[in-house]
Formats: structure tokens, C-alpha cells, sequence
């Protein structure tokens, strides 16, 4: 047998993705397509949500039980929804999808997520028998709806500013269309 039949070369020119330094998972994992006020706000989101649902799940008994499920929904739901964000956001998935539906769809699940978490906090706070796992849930819950609507306002910010931005290369088109092509 020929020698390069047998063996074959114990290095390569380009690594796949898979190994060097950053190997595993770590080599998929990467936040810098958020800025860092949006990632803060992204990994507060996750804890707060996930905090709100371990004190709720700690409840042993309730009186009036609506309020407890509700909440008990809306924080499992907020923090499933934050972690497949976060996970879009941070891993080659990102890639694979439109740009611009993420963002969208990440500006209406904050907003809505907020909103509903807010409702869910306020039923929840006016149906608790008073136990320290219910008050320490309600006031996670609180702080979660306060930190999703905080990032939907600063989505509604980036976006304006991108609009303002966009908005002088439209007049120019504009303006250009306008004028005769033999001036």
C-alpha cells in the first residue's frame, strides 16, 4: 500500500465549527447580535419570570385559586417565551431565520408578555392568601412585567431611530424621481 492511502494528515488548514478553542455548545453560543442593554434586559427577563414561577410552584395551598393558575401560567409561558428569544438570538438559528421577523416577532412577545404578566401580578395580588413564597412571587412577577416592558420600550426606541434614519435616503429618492432626467 501507498503511504497516503493509509494515512492521512494530523492537522487541518480550517477547523470546522465544532473545535479550537471555543468547542461544545460554547462554539453555537454567541450574544453579540444583542446590544448590552438588550441582553441585560433578555437575561433579567429569563431569571425574573423563572423566580416568579419556582415561589409560585411553592405555594402549598391557596383560597381563591384563580389568580394562583393564571399567574402560575403566565410566568411558565413568560419564561419558555424569553428562553426560545434568547436561544434565537444566541445560537446559529438566528441565521436560518428573516432578520426582521425575529425582531418583530421579539416586539410584540415582549409587549404582550408585559402586559399580560402585569394583569396576571395585579389578579394575583388581589387574590393571595398572604404567604411569604405568594408575596415573594407577586413581587418577582411585578419586576419581570416592569423588565419586559422596559425592553419593549427600548425595542420602540431602536426602531424610531431606525426610521429616523431611513428617513433622509427616502426624501433623497424622492427628490431624485422628481427632477427631469435632462437637468
Amino acid at each position: 500500500m501507498e503511504n497516503g492511502a493509509v494515512y492521512s494528515p494530523t492537522t487541518e488548514a480550517a477547523p470546522g465549527a465544532g473545535r479550537g478553542a471555543r468547542s461544545g455548545l460554547a462554539a453555537y453560543f454567541f450574544l453579540g447580535r444583542l446590544p448590552w442593554p438588550r441582553r441585560i434586559l433578555k437575561g433579567l427577563q429569563l431569571l425574573l419570570s423563572l423566580l416568579a414561577f419556582i415561589c409560585e410552584e411553592v405555594v402549598s395551598e391557596c383560597t381563591l385559586c384563580g389568580g394562583l393558575y393564571f399567574f402560575e401560567f403566565v410566568s411558565c409561558s413568560a419564561f419558555l417565551l424569553s428562553l426560545v428569544l434568547l436561544t434565537v438570538y444566541c445560537t446559529p438559528v438566528h441565521d436560518r431565520v428573516d432578520a426582521g421577523k425575529v425582531k418583530s416577532s421579539d416586539f410584540c412577545i415582549t409587549l404582550g408578555t408585559g402586559c399580560v404578566f402585569l394583569l396576571a401580578s395585579i389578579i394575583f395580588v388581589s387574590t393571595h392568601a398572604g404567604t411569604s413564597a405568594e408575596i415573594a412571587a407577586i413581587v418577582f412577577g411585578f419586576m419581570a412585567s416592569l423588565v419586559f416592558l422596559i425592553d419593549f420600550v427600548v425595542m420602540l426606541h431602536e426602531r424610531r431611530q431606525e426610521s429616523q434614519l431611513r428617513k433622509p435616503e427616502n426624501n433623497a429618492r424622492a427628490e431624485a424621481l422628481t427632477e427631469p432626467l435632462n437637468a
